[in-house]
């Protein structure tokens, strides 16, 4: 038969700060019960049975000082520290009925364990000894550490404590800019964390835990959105959608693979889920914690949650501040409002915008009408990655720029050709040069992934479609960019798209670039703008890549005639800088960006100056400003833009639009929506409008 024993008076908890043991009873053994076998021992750690609280719940206490032999783990993991060993008039055999000890205040003031499970036999002919069995006695077994080094276990439960705070008024005072990370933005009162306090401390146990996680996890998923809403910002100049930008992640994932190698793209992915679910993780646990320390003592807490909800209104009222900041928080609470509305304004602009799509000014213009004043022409559109205002006009890489700009100016005419410039506003900044590309040619603002496949998979009219309509042209695409399917070649009209592996180039790659502009353009001259069989003229849109971030390493020119299949930049690539080291660095950034676009400038005008015949036209721009560690955070978003021609009348068409001379517009030039740029054009070059609704 298993001895029991009875406890009717516990230790006192003792306080966090006092290192004094509790006070111990001495234990009266009963006689033994004839019937009780003499080796029977007690388990190696006994629990004493949990007391009730007051309120009919079990009490909860954190503060170390409980019996080592009793000590049972708090909800917000607070360490107990060992009892003393009982008198030595207590028996060592545990055949005992009963024990009494004496309590120094309310046992619903202490949080009790659970009864111990009872120990194994002695082995025959063995002493007597006790073996934990069970998960719960293995559990208790490692958790008795805090009673062997009770002060490492107080510096663990305060470091626990403190890192739990930091974690969750952190999240919920976090900003989603990185130019707002600042100590002054963590000096607030959240009141969020006032309201969440009220509701934790008047659920019972279960639901307080349950809903402090959720909350904990929650506020793990909104830090994770404001850092996407930072890097949105930083590469792309606009937040996170999200309802449309997780398809953009892949995207980002072969931007990685393409700059700096498919193992570490694979490993940052890895470690990038890892870090999400221990974010969220880490977070729910901080919440519980903070939410058991809570309900210690709720009287306390209680009067603590209304004075902090009596001075943040008290703040907000009379609008109090610090740092030229609200003293009175409620971050939370706006994030989740601005993301609401944006996830309301993306479902209510795919119905909207489908409409403006369907409607098209030259929609319904016949063949015959559409730019006939270029007729026999060599028309070339080509885009300069990055190619932004910024190169132009920072004092940091406008001179370089500039000096290239005037150099290729004097060059092209000498070469008998003459150009004027402007600029237009992009739809997008930083990245998504397809959103650019899409909006110049389609005349839509095309400014999210949403809108795109809307116009990709609509009858409206592209600029260069317009030229495969008149069936007067030969249509073609220079694409180095595109390394898989492209159904975006019907959009454009090009009967023919060049890819990155159709262009015969065996040279290295540049970063996530697939080759050297200077190589694209010979391609483009020896597949089909040289061809002398051809009984069309030519319309082409060519995309120049190698001034793409991270800008390292970037191509040198080397003799047209030495260009071969692109082994001669083996030893240029090799010599050029590593993207890892510039990607990170601002400074090098924006060296290495301004010295891309003078390469690809380079390229482009010593490519007309050597081809260009007198019916060649070359309009060329950027898609987008670079990002804003390059441009600067309050950087437009304007783009240059060029017409080149050796034929006067294909400029004087465009006369009125008081464009610069020259390759490099005046900082006064007009300034345009790039969505506007389609209806111009094909308005200044003989077309006529017929509106089509779809």
């Amino acid at each position: 038969m298993p001895v029991t024993t009875h406890s009717s008076q516990l230790p006192t908890p003792q306080d966090p700060e006092d290192d004094t043991p509790p006070p111990t009873a001495t234990a009266q053994p009963e006689p033994p019960s004839p019937k009780t076998p003499p080796a029977a021992t007690p388990s190696a750690e006994p629990r004493s049975t949990e007391t009730p609280a007051a309120d009919g719940e079990a009490a909860e206490s954190d503060e170390p000082g409980a019996s080592a032999e009793a000590a049972e783990p708090s909800e917000s993991g607070e360490p107990a520290e060992p009892a003393e060993p009982a008198a030595s008039g207590a028996s060592g055999a545990s055949g005992a009925s009963g024990a009494s000890a004496e309590l120094s205040e309310p046992a619903e003031a202490a949080e009790l364990s659970e009864p111990a499970e009872p120990s194994e036999p002695a082995e025959a002919g063995g002493p007597a000894q006790s073996r934990p069995r069970g998960l719960r006695a293995r559990v208790s077994y490692w958790r008795g550490w805090r009673g062997r080094y009770p002060g490492a276990a107080r510096v663990v439960w305060w470091t626990a404590t403190v890192v739990s705070l930091v974690l969750v008024f952190g999240a919920l005072s976090l900003p989603n800019r990185l130019f707002a990370l600042h100590l002054s933005r963590f000096v607030r009162l959240p009141g969020e964390a006032i309201i969440g306090a009220a509701v934790l401390l008047a659920l019972p146990r279960r639901p307080r835990v349950a809903l402090a996680a959720l909350a904990g996890a929650a506020l793990g998923a909104l830090t994770i959105l404001n850092v996407l809403d930072m890097q949105f910002v930083e590469y792309l100049g606009r937040d996170f959608d999200l309802v449309l930008d997780w398809t953009l992640l892949d995207d980002a994932q072969s931007y990685v693979a393409d700059s700096m190698g498919g193992t570490v793209a694979l490993a940052a992915s890895i470690g990038l889920v890892l870090l999400v679910v221990l974010i969220m993780a880490v977070m729910a646990l901080a919440t519980v914690r903070l939410s058991g320390i809570l309900v210690r003592d709720t009287r306390r807490a209680t009067r603590g949650t209304l004075i902090a909800g009596t001075v943040w209104i008290t703040c907000s009222v009379l609008g109090v501040q610090y740092a030229a900041l609200p003293v009175a928080s409620d971050q939370v609470v706006n994030t989740l409002v601005s993301e609401a509305r944006r996830v309301r304004v993306t479902i209510q602009d795919e119905a909207t915008f489908g409409k403006v799509a369907r409607s098209d000014t030259f929609g319904a213009t016949p063949a015959a009408q559409l730019v006939p004043d270029l007729r026999g022409k060599d028309v070339i559109f080509t885009f300069i990655e990055s190619y932004g205002r910024s190169a132009i006009e920072d004092p940091g890489m406008a001179p370089g720029v500039d000096e290239t700009l005037d150099t290729s100016t004097a060059a092209l005419a000498k070469a008998g050709f003459s150009a004027k410039s402007g600029w237009l506003t992009s739809a997008t900044y930083g990245g998504s040069s397809w959103l650019g590309h899409s909006t110049t040619l389609s005349g839509l603002w095309v400014d999210t992934q949403q809108r795109y496949r809307t116009v990709m998979a609509s009858d409206h009219l592209s600029l260069t479609k317009a030229f495969q309509k008149t069936g007067a042209w030969d249509t073609v695409g220079i694409m180095p960019g595109v390394q898989k399917g492209w159904p975006e070649q019907g959009f454009y009209g090009l009967d023919k798209v060049y890819n990155a592996f159709q262009m015969g180039y065996q040279g290295p790659k540049f970063s996530w670039s697939t080759m050297p502009d200077q190589y694209a353009l010979e391609a483009f001259q020896r597949l089909e703008h040289g061809r002398t069989d051809r009984d069309k003229p030519l319309m082409s849109e060519i995309i120049l890549t190698s001034s793409h971030q991270p800008w390292a390493p970037i191509p040198k020119m080397v003799g047209w005639d030495e260009l071969g299949d692109g082994s001669v930049f083996e030893d240029i690539q090799a010599a050029g800088e590593k993207a890892s080291d510039v990607i990170a660095d601002s400074a090098r950034s924006k060296k290495e960006y301004g010295r891309s676009i003078q390469y690809s400038v380079t390229a482009l005008t010593q490519w007309l100056e050597r081809y260009g015949t007198d019916d060649t036209v070359l309009v060329f721009l950027g898609d987008h400003q670079p990002i804003s560690r390059v441009s600067g955070n309050n950087a437009s978003r304007d783009v240059p833009v060029s017409i080149v021609a050796k034929d006067p009348k294909v400029l004087d068409k465009i006369a009125a639009w008081n464009w610069t001379d020259g390759l490099k517009p005046a900082h006064d030039a007009p300034v345009w929506k790039m969505s506007s740029f389609r209806d111009k054009f094909l308005t200044a070059y003989g077309s006529t409008p017929h509106p089509s609704t779809g």
